[in-house]
Order: C-alpha cells, then sequence, then structure tokens
C-alpha cells in the first residue's frame, strides 16, 4: 500500500473514498467520512492515509505504531472498503512501522481476526419515527427513564424558568461551556483530559463550523431560563448522529439533565433527518437503559511481534477484571 499525507490525496482518491464508504453499510459512522480526516489534518494532527486499489486506511504515526485517525478519541475504527472486499492488515506494517493498535475497531473489518484480543459492546438507539417510534423499541426501563426526564423538565422549567431546547446550534460560546464542562468532569474523575491538546479544541472549533449535510458537528444544548441544563457536541453524517461529549451542569444533577436532553435529541431527530443515535463503547448504566441495540467494537494490534501482542492481551484482561469490579455509571 502507498502512504500519503492527506492532504496529497486528489480528488478522484477522495470521491472513491466516500463512494466506497456510501456501499458499505459497516461504515455508516460520520468517523469514516473523509470530512473527520480532512478536521482532524487541518487541526494540526498530520493524518498519513494507506491507498491501495479501492482501501483508504487514514491513520496517525507515533513513533512506530500506528493509530487510526481521530485516535485516542475516534469511536469507530477500520479500513474504508467496498463490502466483501479482502484485506490483510499486515500490508499496513512497513517503512519502521511495527504495530497498527486500535480500540474501537468495527467488528465487521475484514482480516483482523487473528489480531483482536478482546470485544465490547457499542449501544445505540434506533431512532427512527421520533420520540414514538423510540419508545415503542425501548426496554421498560429506557421507557421509564424517558418518563422521569419529561417530569424534570417539567419541574425544571417551573423552578429555574422555561425549557429551550436547540438541536443543532452554532453558538461558540456554548462550544467552550461544552469543553469547560468536560474538562472539569475529567479533573474531578482523575480520567486524561482529551482537551489538554490544543489540537482537539481546533477540531471541535472546526467541525461546529462544517455545516455540510453529509457530515458535520451538530451542539445540541438545553438551557431553563438563563441555566444552561446540559449539552452535546457530536458528530453527523446522513442519518447517524455519533453522541461524543455530552456535558451537563453538576449543581444541577438532581434533575437528570443528560436523560432530558437526550430526550429532546431524540424527539427531535425526525427533524434532523437522523435515524440512529451511535452512544459509542461502554457499560455505563444509562447507556443499557437508553439503547435499542448494540454492535461490537474490538481492541487489539496487528504485530509481527509475538510479545508486544501477548503484552497487549494482558493489558485487555486487566482493564476487563478493572470494568467487572467498577459500579455502574450513569451520565
Amino acid at each position: 500500500m502507498r502512504i500519503r499525507s492527506f492532504d496529497a490525496l486528489t480528488a478522484g482518491e477522495l470521491d472513491s473514498w466516500e463512494e466506497v464508504r456510501a456501499g458499505n453499510p459497516a461504515l455508516d459512522s460520520p468517523y469514516f467520512h473523509p470530512g473527520f480526516s480532512a478536521a482532524v489534518h487541518a487541526s494540526g494532527r498530520t493524518v498519513h492515509v494507506a491507498v491501495g486499489d479501492g482501501v483508504f486506511v487514514p491513520h496517525h504515526r507515533d513513533g512506530r505504531l500506528l493509530r487510526p485517525v481521530g485516535w485516542p478519541g475516534a469511536d469507530f475504527q477500520g479500513p474504508i472498503l467496498a463490502e466483501g472486499t479482502p484485506f490483510r492488515p499486515l500490508e499496513l506494517l512497513g517503512n519502521g512501522a511495527g504495530g497498527y493498535a486500535f480500540d474501537h475497531l468495527v467488528e465487521q473489518a475484514p482480516g483482523f481476526e487473528r489480531w483482536v484480543v478482546s470485544r465490547r459492546p457499542s449501544p445505540y438507539l434506533d431512532v427512527t419515527g421520533g420520540l414514538e417510534g423510540y419508545l415503542g423499541r425501548a426496554s421498560k426501563s429506557g421507557r421509564d427513564n424517558m418518563g422521569q426526564a419529561r417530569r424534570r423538565a417539567a419541574r425544571a422549567g417551573r423552578e429555574l424558568g422555561g425549557l429551550r431546547f436547540e438541536a443543532d446550534s452554532t453558538d461558540v460560546g456554548a462550544l467552550a461551556r461544552v469543553i469547560e464542562l468536560k474538562r472539569a468532569q475529567y479533573a474531578a474523575t482523575g480520567a486524561q483530559d482529551y482537551f489538554a491538546e490544543p489540537e482537539r479544541v481546533r477540531l471541535m472549533e472546526s467541525l461546529l463550523k462544517t455545516r455540510d449535510p453529509a457530515f458535520g458537528g451538530v451542539l445540541s444544548t438545553v438551557h431553563a431560563g438563563p441555566h444552561l441544563l446540559a449539552a452535546h457536541f457530536g458528530l453527523r453524517s446522513g442519518g447517524v448522529l455519533h453522541w461524543w461529549f455530552p456535558v451537563y451542569d453538576p449543581e444541577l444533577a438532581k434533575l437528570s439533565p443528560g436523560w432530558i436532553l437526550l430526550r429532546e435529541l431524540v424527539a427531535a431527530s425526525p427533524a434532523l433527518g437522523v435515524s440512529r443515535i451511535d452512544l459509542g463503547r461502554g457499560e455505563d448504566e444509562y447507556k443499557r437503559r437508553a439503547k435499542t441495540g448494540e454492535s461490537v467494537v474490538c481492541q487489539g494490534i496487528v504485530t509481527r511481534n509475538p510479545l508486544r501482542r501477548a503484552a497487549a492481551a494482558a493489558v485487555a484482561r486487566a482493564r476487563a477484571t478493572a470494568r467487572k469490579g467498577r459500579l455502574p455509571r450513569s451520565r
């Protein structure tokens, strides 16, 4: 495979990328749209693309290790190729690259089976038909939580001021508040701060300005009077919206603002042209309750070094053990 910088791809190659993607249902996530790779590259983080005959694998190079484009913020990963096309992952290695590490590889990606060391669920909401359609498919727990969200939204309106929901905001100040709240959440929980890297903030700002119906960022907010209850910044491509960075005001946690926001977004999905909301990998309590189904994403590393693969498997086992001992969380 030939390795090219993203900005060296021709218009014909980009058209081929999107044509191949559009014909493969496993690649309908916004992360596989060339617009995502373009935005990441423009933010200042170089994107390389392994190009074969009708195959595109956008990635970053970290020393001798290759990682999928957008890592660690890419919730779906894999080669861009036509459905049924064979692929040899070892062809990614060369020119000094000793491994291709993945942590959200779509299960349908061909040729990766021997390199997978673990699998995890990635829940989604089928929102065809909006709120009514969703409630007809949701579990009892999901319906109950949506009912509670409706009642708590009414309470918020009474106590704090009228409820105001904006499904697709272009407010840069609201995006800055999302990032601020997310960073505070990282600090409070001890999680690594995704936004500590300036190019990731630039990426969010660029995606917010991307208004192409085929691909772009979507910022949704819900206020009660002057108070921001909750907000979410995600990615959208076609009928798929990816739930990426949800936040809420911790001082208003008793109102379950995240559920209020999710309910409003489900209700607005027909107007947005959205039929599925991907929640991303994880076993969080709210995801288990809200989901109508789930796909599977895989973790592992493509390498010729058996010791490196064994180390990846050991790390995966340790993380699985840690997850089993952790209490469920809701957001």
